[in-house]
């Protein structure tokens, strides 16, 4: 197909027929981490030009869902759970279990193409920089954080967000 030498990578480039016979012939996973963390990570990773986490958070809350960075932009928004109907989803914290489980059904060698990480330390990690910074925020942040992920917490598992109601 033509769309094979296409330089454009996004599927609204392209037509209904082209998007539904691409969708079909590829295998689509999609990596999805809790909303709270990737606010965390982006902070951390200095994205954001303000000084404390909790100037961060109304830095985003401010920019709405239409006007967000895709550091921050809600899942859904991004990666259309509903309409592209996914063959894996990956969750941030049980990677190299799923990504192992990813390459035995592609056929290929999982202990040499899986990374050496822990995620049992990752995700020690991420409860306790979840605390930390959710102790920063106001009952008012807190409660406007939830409702801009709201379709995120429930479209995915994410049910020891601190985000979560």
């Amino acid at each position: 197909y033509h769309w094979h030498h296409a330089k454009e990578t996004q599927l609204s480039k392209f037509n209904q027929t082209e998007i539904e016979a691409m969708l079909g012939s590829y295998t689509k996973v999609l990596f999805v981490r809790d909303p709270f963390h990737r606010l965390i990570a982006t902070f951390l990773q200095g994205m954001g030009s303000s000084p404390s986490f909790s100037s961060f958070v109304q830095d985003v809350l401010a920019s709405g869902t239409h006007n967000a960075s895709v550091a921050w932009k809600p899942l859904v928004s991004l990666c259309l759970p509903c309409l592209v109907q996914y063959d894996y989803v990956v969750m941030f914290g049980f990677q190299r279990q799923e990504l192992g489980h990813l390459l035995r059904q592609a056929e290929l060698p999982v202990d040499s193409l899986l990374p050496k990480f822990t995620d049992t330390q990752v995700l020690w990690t991420y409860r306790w920089l979840s605390e930390q910074m959710f102790s920063e925020l106001s009952a008012q942040q807190k409660k406007k954080l939830s409702r801009f992920y709201r379709w995120d917490l429930s479209a995915f598992p994410f049910s020891s967000s601190f985000l979560s109601d």
